[in-house]
């Protein structure tokens, strides 16, 4: 998803997080503070969050003992296990130890081909939260990929408002978070497949989040298979389900990302699911049809 600019706003892309970051800003004059504040957030949830980092915060927390965590591994934390509660379990963060099965144990470009070794997640109910002391027991590995872009989408959108008074559309890599007054019109935003492209329908955001999901980035063979990173958490294999993207809107970019992941889990009930949460939903399916549920215009 790439947003539009108009001659009001000025616009700033950096790589980060394995990803393409991008802040937008009604205010010019106030853009090197806003890529500075999103970079320096990027920067923590790097070394909190990353299941490719052996010194990150969460790979140090899988002692199977407790460990007192940061304010921000534990927002993340908290974060993933709602997503997990909310979607009965088709959001886990224990897909991590599905991932490292089917070869995705390092930055894609490193993943090797050898055999798979897919299993079920350990399951989310597994992690212990008390307070600031969290419990992985040995063996879990924890991916937070299904929630934590959108969350520091959301965070960093609300941070560089308070700080700059602009208003502000922060892109991590499809995940947009947008926060403070939105310029006239609203913020123009082309929905895609790959966030990196120029093409797709525009919709117009005002307030909250909008995110997408796919299957069509992130791709790798292993053992004779193509994989892809959205795991059923059920099975510890790719989904295979009808859709190749949903794109959600909801009131927070964690949100609308936590939508459109279980949608792909979810598979064939998931129009009708986003319908009667009411979100706004636009469902690609691996034929390349198009449904439109809940308002999405």
């Amino acid at each position: 998803m790439t947003p539009t600019l108009t001659d009001r706003t000025a616009a700033a892309s950096f790589p980060a997080i394995g990803t393409t970051a991008t802040v937008v800003v009604t205010d010019p004059s106030v853009l090197d503070e806003a890529v500075a504040l999103l970079s320096g957030d990027l920067t923590a949830l790097d070394l909190a969050c990353s299941r490719f980092r052996p010194d990150s915060e969460i790979r140090r927390a899988e002692t199977g003992a407790g460990v007192e965590v940061s304010p921000l591994l534990a927002a993340h934390l908290d974060a993933a296990l709602r997503a997990a509660e909310l979607t009965d379990g088709l959001v886990d963060p224990t897909v991590g130890t599905c991932l490292e099965g089917i070869g995705y144990d390092r930055d894609l470009a490193a993943v090797t081909d050898g055999p798979d070794a897919p299993r079920p997640a350990p399951g989310w109910w597994r992690l212990g939260r008390y307070g600031r002391t969290v419990v992985i027991p040995r063996g879990v590995r924890v991916d937070l990929g299904s929630t934590a872009k959108a969350l520091a989408a959301d965070h960093a959108a609300a941070r560089i408002t308070d700080r700059t008074g602009a208003g502000v559309l922060v892109n991590l890599g499809g995940d947009i978070a947008v926060a403070g007054r939105a310029p006239l019109g609203g913020w123009r935003v082309r929905v895609g497949e790959d966030h990196t492209a120029d093409s797709g329908p525009v919709v117009t955001l005002r307030s909250g989040g909008l995110a997408t999901s796919g299957t069509t980035r992130r791709r790798w063979r292993r053992a004779g298979n193509t994989r892809h990173h959205v795991v059923d958490p059920r099975t510890g294999l790719p989904t295979a389900g009808p859709w190749r993207t949903v794109s959600v809107a909801a009131a927070t970019c964690l949100d609308a990302n936590t939508a459109a992941t279980a949608a792909l889990v979810l598979g064939a009930d998931a129009a009708a699911r986003l319908a009667a949460a009411g979100l706004p939903a636009r469902l690609v399916g691996t034929d390349g049809r198009v449904t439109h549920v809940g308002g999405w215009v």
